[in-house]
C-alpha cells in the first residue's frame, strides 16, 4: 500500500465518528493538497513539562492536549503560529524582568522542539518559507507572542524577539497592561496607551504582523487606524452568534475587512464559558500526566469521567463553528477569514476534540459551495498575504 493512501486511511479512522461521516475521499484529498495553517497554537506551554514529547501521540481525554506531530499528520495540519504566551501581571520593573525571561525561555523551548524533530519540523519567518516547506513535506513552525507584557517599557526587546524568529505579536491578554486595554477587565487607556501606539509603529518597522486578539474593541479599532499594514485577529469570532467580550460586532468586522485584515475563527467563544467546580484541579493533574504513576493515571481518568458526567463540558459543535465561519465570510468576504481555533488554549469542539478531525472543516466548506481557491485562502492564503504585507512594509521604511 502506498504511504499516502495509508495516511489517508489512518486519518479517516482518527476523525471522530460524527465528523468522519461528513468527509469523503475527495474532501480528504483536497485537504491534503492544501497548505493548512492555524494562527494560534498554544502547544508550547506543554514543551516545558517533564516527559511531554511533541513527537508522540497524545490523547485529549487523558492529558488534555490537542496538538502533536502524529495528530498534525493525521489531521492534515501543515503548521501555524506556535505561541509564546505569558499571563498578565503587575506593571512593575521586577515583574517585567521575570516575565521577560519566561518569554525568552518559551521561545527557546519552541526552537529546541523544532531542532529535536528536524526531520518533521522547520522554523519559518517569511511567507515564502511556508510554501517552500510545504513542498518539502515539513510541518511549518512560525512563532508569535501572545501578550507583549514581557517587553516591559523597552520596545527594543521587540527587535530581540524578531531576531529569534517571532513574526506576530499581540499587545495584551486578559486585563489592561502598559500597552492596551483588554477585551476583559477594567478600562485604563480607552484603547491603546501612548506606549501602545509606539508599539504599533515598532511592529510596522520590524515587519511583524499585529494581532488584535484579546485587545478591547477600541484598541483594535485604533490599531487598524494606526498600522501601515493590515491586522490579524489570530483567534476571534463574531458577536452575532455569541455575545462575548472576545468576539467583535459586525461594524468592527467590516472595518477590519476594509483595511485588508483577517479574522481567524476561534472555537472557544461560541457558547457560554463553563465554570464547573473541580475542573481546574483535574486540568492541573492532566498537565502532569507523563509523571503520574499508573494508579494515579487511573484515578485521574475516573475522576474526570465523574466530573464530566455531573458537569458536562461546554463546547460548541462543528455545526455551530461552521455557522460562525460562514457568517464571518458573509459579513467580511472570503479574503478576510481564516482559522485560529485556540488549540491547546481552551479551544476545541464537542465533535472535534483535537486536530485529528480538521478535514471535516474542509468538507463543510466544500458543502457550502466554496471553491478550492477560496478554501485555500481560508486555510493559509489570507494569513500569508498579511505576512507578505508586513514584510513589504518593513522593506519600505
Amino acid at each position: 500500500m502506498k504511504p499516502a493512501l495509508f495516511a489517508l486511511m489512518i486519518g479517516m479512522l482518527a476523525i471522530p465518528a460524527s465528523a468522519q461521516d461528513q468527509v469523503s475521499l475527495a474532501d480528504r484529498e483536497l485537504h491534503e493538497r492544501l497548505l493548512t495553517l492555524d494562527t494560534h497554537l498554544d502547544t508550547p506551554t506543554r514543551f516545558e513539562r517533564p516527559g511531554w514529547r511533541f513527537d508522540r501521540w497524545h490523547d485529549y481525554d487523558f492529558d488534555g492536549s490537542q496538538v502533536d506531530i502524529p495528530r498534525m499528520e493525521v489531521g492534515g495540519l501543515d503548521g501555524g503560529f506556535f505561541v509564546i504566551y505569558t499571563a498578565q501581571g503587575p506593571t512593575t520593573p521586577e515583574a517585567y524582568a521575570r516575565v521577560r525571561d519566561q518569554a525568552l525561555m518559551r521561545a527557546m523551548a519552541i526552537q529546541r522542539v523544532v531542532a529535536e524533530n528536524e526531520d518533521k519540523l522547520a522554523l519559518a519567518t517569511t511567507a515564502a518559507d511556508a510554501e517552500r516547506l510545504h513542498r518539502q513535506g515539513k510541518r511549518i513552525v512560525y512563532q508569535s507572542i501572545e501578550n507583549s507584557y514581557p517587553l516591559g517599557t523597552d520596545l527594543s526587546l521587540l527587535t530581540t524577539f524578531h531576531k529569534l524568529g517571532v513574526r506576530m505579536a499581540s499587545p495584551v491578554h486578559n486585563g489592561p497592561n502598559q500597552f492596551s486595554d483588554s477585551a476583559r477587565g477594567d478600562v485604563k487607556h480607552r484603547g491603546l496607551s501612548p506606549l501602545g501606539r509606539r508599539w504599533v509603529a515598532e511592529m510596522n518597522r520590524l515587519g511583524m504582523v499585529i494581532d488584535g486578539s484579546h485587545a478591547s474593541d477600541a484598541a483594535i479599532s485604533q490599531m487598524i487606524d494606526l498600522s501601515r499594514t493590515p491586522l490579524i485577529l489570530s483567534h476571534h469570532g463574531p458577536d452575532a452568534l455569541q455575545d462575548s467580550p472576545r468576539n467583535i460586532p459586525d461594524a468592527l468586522m467590516r472595518k477590519l475587512a476594509r483595511s485588508g485584515g483577517v479574522m481567524q475563527m476561534n472555537t472557544l467563544f461560541l457558547v457560554p464559558m463553563e465554570s464547573a467546580p473541580g475542573r481546574e484541579e483535574i486540568e492541573d493533574r492532566q498537565e502532569r500526566w507523563e509523571v503520574l504513576t499508573p494508579a494515579e493515571r487511573a484515578r485521574l481518568v475516573a475522576d474526570k469521567a465523574a466530573l464530566d458526567a455531573r458537569y458536562p463540558p461546554r463546547f460548541a459543535n462543528l455545526d455551530l463553528f461552521m455557522r460562525s465561519t460562514l457568517y464571518a465570510i458573509r459579513v467580511m468576504g472570503v479574503d478576510h477569514v481564516g482559522m485560529g481555533a485556540d488549540w491547546d488554549g481552551g479551544g476545541g469542539l464537542a465533535d472535534m476534540k483535537d486536530i485529528g478531525g480538521l478535514a471535516a472543516i474542509t468538507a463543510r466548506l466544500r458543502q457550502a459551495g466554496l471553491s478550492e481557491a477560496d478554501i485555500a485562502k481560508i486555510w493559509s492564503g489570507n494569513t500569508l498575504r498579511l505576512l507578505r504585507a508586513a514584510e513589504a512594509g518593513a522593506a519600505k521604511r
